[in-house]
């Protein structure tokens, strides 16, 4: 079952009675089952959440994203261990080797690419380079060939300079509210596995708490790339992130992908993506699940 994304934009009161999350909104009360939640997005600095809900909410491994003052992603809450075998599972991550980890790093710079001309092509867009790039990528990714798609990628779909970071022109402010909901979606899921999202397989960062997030999620950009376009073709478009464009990018957990050759929502099947990254690190495979792009 696809979990529910539920976004707070509103002075309100969170509590929870039962096995409910009872939401306050001006002396109106509505609840939802707390199983039913996997992400929680806060976006007012008057919102009131008792310790009793952040209690449910980690148990049932819900992401629990909190905005700034500016309305754009801070902070991300997340069970310390979700897995019942944690601590073994986590002992496989540790060990993993580098030649394991260059492969998984090979196999997820390839699929990102032929994603981004699978899009690209979709587009009308002349995909030849990036066709060639994808099959050109070793292990390890040394030659960098991730970049060069990246350079051509951007150019052609946005013709922007994408710049990392939580603000930013547009549609860089769009771009960066969707890349944080997909992060949060590969967070949670990560620690559904036993992974532990910080100790990544090619991102390394001290001050990077999601490194394993940032790995995992790169496949899966072109998803948000999509859903970005369709924004930008609106008519109420005119690049500010407000309401409306926020709830479209709510809707990025629930967006269709291919994954074995079978359709399902993109939270469903990260948990696909997920779990076969942490067979790999077990040692009984070898071929991180990844969605082809549709």
């Amino acid at each position: 079952m696809i979990k529910r994304t539920l976004y707070f934009g509103n002075p309100c009161r969170l509590s929870k009675k039962q096995d409910q999350l009872s939401v306050e909104i001006e002396k109106t009360i509505k609840s939802v089952p707390i199983e039913d939640i996997g992400m929680i997005i806060l976006d007012n600095q008057q919102i009131t959440i008792t310790n009793a809900v952040l209690q449910s909410l980690v148990a049932n491994n819900v992401a629990i994203l909190t905005n700034d003052q500016r309305h754009l992603p801070l902070g991300l809450m997340l069970p310390l261990a979700s897995h019942s075998t944690y601590t073994e599972k986590l002992r496989f991550q540790l060990d993993a080797s580098v030649p394991l980890k260059k492969n998984l790093w090979q196999q997820t710079i390839k699929q990102k690419i032929q994603n981004q001309y699978l899009l690209l092509e979709q587009l009308g867009i002349d995909i030849e380079k990036m066709k060639y790039w994808a099959s050109q990528v070793k292990s390890g990714d040394p030659d960098n060939y991730e970049a060069r798609a990246a350079a051509y990628y951007g150019d052609s779909i946005f013709e922007i300079e994408f710049r990392r970071g939580r603000f930013g022109e547009p549609p860089n402010n769009i771009l960066n509210y969707g890349y944080a909901i997909l992060r949060a979606v590969v967070a949670r899921s990560l620690v559904a596995s036993g992974a532990l999202p910080a100790l990544g397989i090619h991102h390394i960062n001290k001050y990077n708490a999601y490194c394993l997030a940032d790995d995992i999620m790169e496949p899966y950009r072109p998803y948000v790339d999509r859903k970005v376009i369709e924004i930008m073709s609106l008519d109420s478009f005119n690049g500010e992130l407000t309401t409306e464009i926020k709830r479209h990018l709510l809707e990025i957990p629930a967006m269709d992908i291919l994954i074995n050759n079978t359709k399902s929502p993109l939270m469903v099947g990260m948990q696909q993506t997920t779990s076969s990254l942490m067979q790999c690190f077990e040692g009984t495979s070898r071929k991180i699940t990844y969605p082809d792009y549709i």
